[in-house]
């Protein structure tokens, strides 16, 4: 069966697209689209469907319902360069194949993530896990960039001195910060990735991993459009109730004792037939 090709993809196999200050992401080879998905779907081996919107109505409806095994017949494999603490976060997700650069091997480069000025913040009191959104005064802001950046040229000097010295490179690269870059090849499924971005997209996520994720999902996002609608509308944008919640939000809805018209709302919201009578189903 001949590979199926997207030109939109084709025409940026490579790109780097840049992340923080010497980072990037490069789509390096690909395999299916959304066409895939509903081949695997109708378990085809012809043309999916003739019509694109029955291929989006098939699309959001495997969404919906979590139906993920016809995602994963769509594969990425990116290059990715970052620095070792994002790869460090980027690694727990456990469902990629993976191969980075190796500092047993190979010599390390003298590239250290040094953030901007705007984005250096306050522990949040709220987030115990990231960073406040409130601004920093300058002179705190230039003290710690003079502290990054003295630290990482000292680590890199000693680092030098001990190669030099001809020490083994698993010895001579223990000391070097988590700041410096690394690189690796990062293959997945479609289903494991969408995953990887809605954790990684989140407005609470890690600044410098959400840069990699936004990188990611614009190349996605031209990859498989129809699905990437239905993720952004089922899953990245969409909330998650308890049986509670719900059954508050019922009561609420019931005391207000108001007639809905939900065909037309549903309509209205670019609903189809079938989603709206899913949704009236659910509030019964």
């Amino acid at each position: 069966m001949k590979r199926t090709t997207l030109p939109q993809l084709d025409t940026i196999l490579g790109k780097e697209f840049p992340c923080l200050d010497f980072g990037f992401v490069r789509l390096i080879d690909y395999m299916g689209s959304d066409e895939a998905i509903v081949q695997s779907a109708r378990v085809s081996y012809g043309k999916g469907t003739k019509q694109v919107t029955q291929d989006r109505s098939l699309i959001r409806y495997l969404m919906r319902h979590q139906h993920t095994s016809p995602f994963e017949m769509v594969d990425f494999k990116f290059h990715c360069k970052l620095p070792i603490f994002v790869a460090r976060q980027w690694i727990r997700h456990r469902t990629a194949s993976v191969n980075e650069y190796s500092l047993r091997y190979s010599e390390a480069v003298n590239q250290f993530y040094i953030p901007e000025p705007e984005v250096i913040r306050l522990q949040s009191k709220i987030n115990k896990q990231g960073r406040s959104t409130e601004m920093v005064p300058t002179e705190l802001q230039q003290e710690v960039l003079q502290i990054l950046k003295k630290h990482t040229q000292k680590a890199w000097d000693d680092y030098e001195e001990l190669e030099q010295a001809d020490l083994a490179r698993e010895l001579a690269r223990i000391h070097l910060p988590v700041s410096l870059y690394t690189e690796w090849y990062w293959k997945l499924n479609l289903h494991n990735l969408l995953h990887f971005l809605k954790l990684r997209l989140d407005p609470t996520a890690q600044y410098e991993i959400r840069v990699y994720a936004e990188a990611i999902a614009e190349i996605v996002k031209s990859a498989v459009p129809l699905t990437w609608e239905a993720f952004e509308d089922y899953v990245l944008y969409a909330e998650k109730f308890s049986r509670q919640e719900f059954e508050m939000i019922k009561e609420a809805l019931g005391g207000l004792q108001v007639r809905i018209d939900w065909e037309k709302v549903g309509k209205a919201n670019g609903l189809s037939k079938r989603e709206i009578g899913e949704f009236v189903e659910k509030m019964n």
